[in-house]
């Protein structure tokens, strides 16, 4: 059957998969094979990848053709292929977060986010590679190697959600699931060219989503398409009595957003604070080319001021540690993990010791000392109260924003893709890679960001941000889909007619 489809199953979005299966144009099972060949082909160089289920996604994909062969009706993506973050449970399937202290882990239960995907048929093809429990923009602090971007296999595919979009942009799945706790679904879809969409705090459950700052983290869809991430994101939102910082609420209609793609009469608020000195120039003419388009469109463009987004940084890099102290003390040894020199004569202090010094990295190991550190009896109040208050001040900027605008844009990184290593010894310039991503975090509003060309320096893909209030995410794939559809037709879509062939 898989020859009446038209298109390259590889290059296809997940709407068009989805369609041809329903229709009997292609099975489920082609799709998922096409795609795990891909893998097989590409992935060596790419390392996208820290653990392909070949058995289980041809499981899935026949158990998809079985249940079109017997009439029933299936959800909008069964059987497509998706790409899943290495910190989601998997029930039989190996989950490290990228580390040692977790290496060969298999939970007994699925993540929320895990159970909705299957309860879709959506095909899980694997888990994906990132920086170790999350903490980093580039993806080469994972215990098990880096990821290596698909535009320039010499420069990083973002962090900490590398491997999922690296697997997009790659063409080895058209749907991923990344988690964004200071840009890290938004800050790789910007360098591979993707869609990346970071949901309202709460709006996707983070039940069995492994924690690095529980007031912080979020998962969300990646995708190489608006609609797609729209579909992907429907059907893993929504509350969950799980998660008691679920938000019970009708969940946004983003796939109707997606396919409105209009902005006529929309109020679209530019943040000085996020243009300027120290970015990129090709970031900045691609960014100013799209608010013009947004114009075009027939929005109205004003300049908003956020004064205290100047304050983010420092104040997400002692709350987020803080957090982070706190919830890997569970890494001890005792249940779970890495167990290092229980040899019958070290006590339980000095195993647990041994373990976390083998079994943590460097930036996971620098982020707990700080947070403890911030987090001490004498410093709590200086540290981690003051980024706390100046949490609140973000959020009264976006209130006020918000009172004037319907969406917030800006770029999304500073730069486009810098090379492996450039960074590595240098965490502050590494951190400034999340510096237009983390305010959205810290109030808990929803971001995307979407491709808006390429950098003419070096040609690599630049990321527009979208940000829109709490719950209003469908903000963020009506304004997207329309910038989308304006840049396809300019200069078409960076990966389909771009990216080098692996």
């Amino acid at each position: 059957m898989s020859n009446r489809f038209d298109g390259e199953l590889t290059r296809s979005t997940a709407a068009a998969l989805a369609g041809a299966i329903r229709n009997g144009e292609v099975t489920a099972t082609d799709v998922a094979q096409a795609h795990l060949d891909r893998i097989a082909k590409v992935d060596e160089k790419v390392h996208a990848f820290l653990h392909v289920d070949a058995e289980g996604a041809l499981a899935k994909a026949a158990e998809v053709d079985a249940k079109l062969a017997r009439g029933e009706r299936l959800g909008p993506l069964a059987g497509v292929p998706l790409a899943l973050k290495d910190v989601f449970t998997t029930k039989g399937v190996p989950t490290t977060c990228g580390s040692k202290i977790l290496q060969g882990w298999v939970p007994p239960y699925d993540a929320t986010v895990t159970r909705r995907l299957r309860e879709a048929d959506i095909v899980i093809l694997g888990k994906t590679n990132m920086d170790e429990f999350a903490m980093g923009s580039s993806t080469e602090n994972s215990a098990y190697g880096v990821t290596h971007n698909p535009w320039d296999l010499t420069r990083i595919p973002g962090g900490s959600g590398g491997g999922s979009s690296a697997s997009l942009a790659a063409f080895e799945a058209p749907l991923a699931i990344g988690t964004d706790t200071g840009g890290s679904i938004r800050q790789p879809a910007s360098v591979t060219g993707t869609v990346g969409v970071k949901p309202t705090y709460g709006g996707v459950s983070r039940y069995g989503l492994v924690a690095f700052s529980s007031s912080l983290d979020q998962g969300g869809p990646c995708a190489r398409t608006v609609l797609d991430a729209a579909l992907l994101h429907a059907v893993i939102a929504g509350h969950d009595p799980m998660d008691s910082t679920s938000i019970d609420l009708p969940v946004p209609d983003v796939v109707g957003a997606a396919k409105l793609a209009n902005v006529e009469g929309m109020r679209i608020g530019v943040v000085k604070q996020f243009d300027g000195e120290g970015y990129q120039e090709g970031v900045r003419q691609r960014f100013h080319e799209a608010v013009q388009t947004l114009r075009d469109l027939g929005a109205t463009v004003v300049e908003v001021d956020c004064p205290s987004f100047d304050y983010a940084l420092p104040a997400y890099y002692l709350i987020a540690p803080s957090e982070c102290s706190s919830n890997l003390a569970r890494f001890d040894a005792m249940r779970y993990g890495l167990r290092v020199g229980d040899d019958g004569v070290n006590g339980v202090e000095e195993v647990m010791a041994l373990t976390r010094e083998a079994g943590f990295g460097p930036e996971v190991k620098r982020r707990i000392m700080l947070g403890t550190y911030a987090l001490s009896s004498g410093y709590y109040d200086a540290y981690y109260g003051s980024a706390q208050q100046v949490r609140t001040l973000i959020m009264r900027d976006f209130d006020r924003a918000f009172a004037d605008v319907d969406v917030l844009v800006s770029p999304t990184t500073p730069t486009t893709a810098f090379k492996i290593g450039e960074r590595a010894d240098d965490p502050m310039a590494m951190y400034l890679a999340d510096l237009c991503t983390i305010p959205t975090n810290m109030a808990g509003n929803a971001g995307m960001s979407v491709p808006v060309g390429l950098a003419p320096e070096d040609g690599l893909p630049v990321g527009l941000q979208i940000i829109a209030p709490a719950m209003a995410d469908d903000r963020l794939y009506r304004v997207g889909a329309a910038v989308e559809a304006a840049m396809t037709t300019k200069w078409g879509h960076p990966l389909i007619e771009e990216v080098p062939s692996l």
